[in-house]
């Protein structure tokens, strides 16, 4: 009987609830919501057209930033409309839902978001200057700490880093400390070649010069390539050395390609290459 009655309770409860609930006014702040959202990205999409179509007038320009900076500033600029404008469309629901805000509630909510936002303001403020003082640009190959990678782009709150293994690293930009920036200046480029033993030493280094002067025709090369000479003498043969400076990011490129030519250049000449031997006497007993 207790049973029953308690169930009757709970059935009447849940229709009074239903009854109280205006279905009309629910429905209409669903719709402005789903208008709200619309529009944000409607101005969204339409502030990133505006901005395309400045960043290709400024390429125009005689006198302008490189391709790198452009890119960079048009991400970042991209981001910060992003930001504003769902900012403000998140604003204009809680208005929706609650409606004017008290000041003392206002002044409650102020300090929970500021102390909840620190993070997010030393982000956005370090991300400012990372792109203000130009410390890297989108394409630049960096480390950041222990991840490195090709810049894939810069935000307000953080950057994407993409390295060689196709990994995505996120990193927020106030945890960003020391920079290190692989694009900026020309790379080395270090080629060790081992000949064996039994080769002519002048005439080994005579070949690689050879090889060094076809290569300095290489667009990608800055400076050299040319032969430091000897630099070590090891187990199973003498090691050359091979130096030049190349353009950023073309440095390993430009490696295997000096390697390739070396190596027919060799070939051509009969030099041999080392490998490791082994001398097996063989003692007979009488």
């Amino acid at each position: 009987m207790n049973f029953d009655s308690a169930l009757t309770k709970t059935y009447d409860f849940f229709i009074k609830l239903i009854q109280s609930i205006d279905l009309e006014k629910i429905v209409i702040k669903i719709i402005s919501v789903l208008v709200i959202l619309l529009i944000a990205s409607i101005v969204y999409k339409i502030s990133v057209r505006i901005v395309d179509k400045l960043i290709a007038k400024q390429k125009k320009f005689k006198v302008g930033l490189d391709e790198k900076r452009v890119k960079t500033i048009s991400v970042v600029l991209k981001s910060f409309l992003k930001y504003t404008i769902y900012f403000f469309a998140f604003s204009a629901i809680l208005y929706q839902f609650f409606g004017a805000i008290s000041l003392t509630f206002a002044s409650i909510g102020g300090v929970a978001i500021g102390l909840g936002a620190q993070n997010l303001i030393k982000d956005i403020v370090n991300g400012f200057f990372m792109v203000f003082e130009d410390q890297f640009s989108v394409g630049d190959y960096i480390h950041v700490g222990d991840k490195g990678g090709i810049v894939q782009s810069i935000g307000l709150r953080l950057i994407k880093l993409k390295d060689f293994n196709g990994d995505i690293h996120i990193i927020p930009n106030g945890s960003v400390g020391q920079i290190t920036n692989h694009s900026r200046s020309d790379m080395r480029v270090l080629v060790d070649v081992d000949i064996a033993y039994e080769e002519d030493i002048d005439r080994v280094t005579s070949i690689l010069e050879g090889v060094c002067q076809e290569f300095k025709g290489n667009d990608k090369i800055v400076e050299g390539p040319k032969v430091l000479g000897v630099s070590a003498l090891k187990d199973s043969g003498v090691t050359f050395s091979i130096w030049a400076t190349a353009k950023p990011m073309t440095q390993w490129e430009c490696e295997r390609e000096i390697r390739k030519h070396v190596k027919k250049a060799l070939d051509m000449e009969g030099v041999e290459i080392p490998y490791p031997k082994r001398t097996i006497y063989s003692v007979q007993q009488k």
